[in-house]
């Protein structure tokens, strides 16, 4: 038996197998460690490096610096931070001549292949250490070319954000690069960036010697302007808002004074109530009730006629003290600065005011009169090309394979999506409305911002939020957390999700690949998953498509989820022993004939989600039921003495894994609910078995979920589930379906007890 913790550690030792207790110290422990958290927001100059739609950033340094010499040289600099040790891959492909330092070490240098060779790309492998780490290129112009791509491998999965470095820069996002220089000329300063005795990019820029990009300041000609015009130019009768907050201990009763001057028309709103409308240029003085402590304060600008200058200025007082001004949120980069600034807008495009002071929205620069699609904007700061931009950072380098850990509330992520579902039904189980409404607001936290998501996507060439959402490619990418989103609309009523969910239909239904025969399938051109088919893909696809299907009221989808287990049981199902291949591999004609635990647990518990929705005349019902049991019939035979399954079902010299374990827990639990097994005893028997084995080998009495194996690719050998696929502690695969079948073997429980002797049981 695989061990992952003595006994007395177990959650068996301690609570026994008493789902109730079980699953309030996993859902506990979980939310625990994962607070609710915002998205980081930061100072971005779009002026800077952007990434390209593979989430590399692009140092293309040859289009920045066209008129650079042969032979010399430029600097790219950039932090990571890292919360604990971690691994990570990054991609590097050459323009030209690199040199990379990682932490003062130099970790890569090019080849003529490397540089010369189109598309060549090499991966390297970085250990993240606690604290900041430090990534410093060196980038020769030649003939071929001058600077490079860098990024994470996968990058909208495992996330690569990287922040400026220096003093005078802190908390901006983004690379700095320094402008081009003759080898023989580089600055004795850049030694301390390069030499391993703690490299000091927190330092003074000015020290090194180079001069680094982005500005940061106005250009002199611009340094002088009114902070509107600086920024927009003149715009005779556009609009630019600003947003700026109060900030004083007010007591109630005395009435906050705004005065000042504008060049042109001004409206000013302090905490959603207009205080004061200038129709023309001028002065003014006013005296507005407001509440104590800190208030929002709204100015909309109108630039004056040709040739005047466009400004204005907004003093608040409470009394005789005067009130401060502060940024109205929380801007890491911005620090000094006490405005944020929108704009410009056309005539016609008034936005609303009382929905104006909020981060989660994006703003229409013209009228619904625009013959081409409006454009949109952002709240940007007073600098060069400086925008405000909001990032994920919960999770910001996790990987595969070391997840434990990282805080990953707010993030869009398929393992997420089963996590959430689990949290919903734990909480409708024990009768807890927080753990209800903290699964519902993660999924809030992601739509809330979709729109500003593409909108982000386009302004810089790669989200900072959002990312598989956003650039949806493959299931992976939508299905389960487009699931647990719209198993939470039940519970908000969030409006934000249902413009996402037709989205991600009418990816699933009109441009998904597919076989001849209608199967889904992934393409991949180029890709080591190319022209193959995965267990896992029902998941990714059936439960959504079943709750889109009720959503709806349309069974189109509905058919097509019972459609697809049909096509994948011909190309994966192992008749001679009624369980389930990984993947079939078309390039070669071929099913692995490896059954993969996990991919046999989503087979399995998706047909579940499915034959709970399928009406009893539904003309697949017959072949799907049959096909549960022959399933059910092939799992039961291979479970272990200790409850748990093995990560390679067939092959018992491989480990006992846990999350294949507690979705077969599930499957077979709901099958003696819900009368699908012809063999009912022996199924609840089998579901409670590995129940009791989950809590005495997997779980810990603080709630840790251990021996889920990692996210997987696909092998023609056993060898690599086994050796290559190692176990992670707390992995998001395995916390939330250990929560659903908690809930579900306690759920068949009572069914059968009220079967015995009838009583009110809690709603599913």
């Amino acid at each position: 038996m695989t061990i992952y913790f003595n006994e007395p550690q177990s959650m068996y030792h301690r609570f026994g197998d008493d789902p109730e207790h079980v699953l309030k110290v996993l859902a506990e422990r979980y939310i625990g460690a994962n607070p609710q958290a915002d998205f980081v927001y930061r100072k971005f100059q779009k002026s800077g490096i952007l990434q390209n739609d593979q989430g590399l950033y692009d140092l293309n340094l040859g289009e920045r610096f066209p008129d650079a010499k042969q032979g010399q040289v430029s600097y790219a600099a950039a932090l990571v931070w890292g919360d604990e040790d971690r691994n990570l891959d990054v991609l590097v492909s050459c323009y030209g001549p690199v040199r990379f330092w990682f932490n003062g070490l130099l970790t890569y240098r090019s080849t003529v292949i490397d540089e010369i060779k189109p598309d060549a790309t090499v991966k390297l492998s970085l250990d993240i250490k606690p604290g900041w780490n430090m990534l410093l290129l060196e980038l020769k112009n030649t003939a071929a070319g001058f600077g490079c791509r860098f990024g994470s491998d996968e990058g909208k999965v495992r996330i690569l954000n990287v922040l400026a470095p220096f003093r005078g820069r802190k908390g901006s996002a983004g690379w700095v690069y320094s402008e081009p220089i003759c080898p023989d000329h580089v600055p004795a300063g850049i030694g301390d960036l390069l030499g391993e005795e703690g490299p000091d990019l927190l330092g003074d820029e000015a020290a090194c010697g180079l001069n680094w990009l982005p500005e940061t300041r106005w250009s002199p000609e611009r340094q002088n302007l009114p902070v509107p015009e600086r920024l927009f130019g003149r715009l005779p009768g556009r609009r630019v808002y600003g947003w700026t907050r109060i900030q004083a201990g007010s007591p109630a009763g005395i009435p906050v004074r705004l005065s000042g001057h504008a060049s042109g028309p001004l409206r000013i709103w302090l905490e959603g109530k207009l205080a004061a409308a200038l129709p023309e240029a001028g002065s003014f003085d006013v005296e507005i009730e407001a509440g104590p402590g800190t208030g929002d304060l709204l100015v909309c600008s109108e630039c004056p006629a040709a040739g005047e200058p466009w400004q204005f200025h907004v003093g608040a007082a409470i009394g005789a003290e005067p009130a401060a001004h502060v940024l109205p949120w929380r801007v890491h980069g911005a620090e000094g600065e006490t405005w944020l600034y929108a704009g410009p807008f056309e005539a016609d495009a008034e936005p609303d005011a009382t929905e104006m002071c909020r981060m989660d929205r994006i703003f229409a620069v013209q009228g619904n009169g625009a013959d081409h699609e409006p454009e949109h904007t952002y709240w940007r700061l007073d600098g060069p090309e400086a925008w405000v931009r909001p990032y994920y950072e919960n999770a910001m380098l996790s990987n595969k394979w070391t997840v434990g850990s990282v805080t990953n509330y707010g993030r869009w992520d398929y393992p997420l999506g089963v996590t959430v579902y689990g949290l919903l039904q734990t909480g409708r189980y024990l009768d807890r409305p927080d753990m209800i409404r903290y699964a519902a607001e993660h999924v809030q936290a992601c739509t809330t911002m979709y729109e500003y998501s593409l909108w982000d996507r386009k302004q810089y060439g790669f989200p900072a939020i959002n990312q598989q959402l956003v650039m949806m490619k493959m299931l992976d990418n939508c299905g389960s957390f487009g699931s647990a989103m719209l198993e939470a609309y039940g519970e908000c009523r969030e409006q934000t999700f249902l413009p996402i969910a037709d989205t991600i239909a009418d990816f699933m239904l009109n441009k998904l690949e597919r076989r001849d025969d209608g199967a889904f399938y992934r393409k991949c051109p180029g890709e080591y998953s190319e022209n193959t088919m995965w267990a896992d893909d029902l998941y990714m696809s059936t439960p959504f498509l079943v709750r889109y299907a009720r959503l709806k009221g349309d069974p189109a989808a509905l058919d097509e989820a019972a459609k697809q287990f049909l096509l994948f049981r011909k190309y994966l199902f192992m008749a001679d022993q009624k369980i389930m291949s990984h993947v079939y591999d078309f390039k070669y004609g071929q099913a692995t004939r490896i059954p993969w635990g996990r991919g046999n647990g989503w087979t399995l518990f998706s047909l579940s989600e499915v034959l709970a929705a399928l009406p009893e005349q539904h003309a697949d019902r017959p072949a799907l039921i049959a096909f549960f049991n022959e399933l059910c019939e092939g799992y039961a035979a291979l479970q272990a003495e200790s409850g748990l399954w093995h990560q390679v079902l067939n092959d018992p010299d491989t480990y006992e894994e846990a999350s294949c374990t507690a979705m077969f827990a599930y499957g077979f639990a709901r099958g003696v609910r819900f009368g699908w097994l012809k063999k009912p005893e022996v199924y609840a028997e089998a579901s409670r078995k590995a129940w009791q084995g989950l809590t005495r080998v997997a779980i810990d009495r603080q709630g840790n979920v251990h021996g889920v194996c990692s996210g997987s690719r696909y092998a023609f050998t056993s060898e690599y589930y086994d050796k290559d696929l190692l176990t992670v502690t707390n992995d998001n695969h395995g916390i939330g379906i250990m929560m659903l079948a908690g809930t579900e073997v306690a759920r068949m429980q009572e069914h059968l007890e009220q079967r015995q002797s009838p009583a009110v049981v809690r709603s599913s």
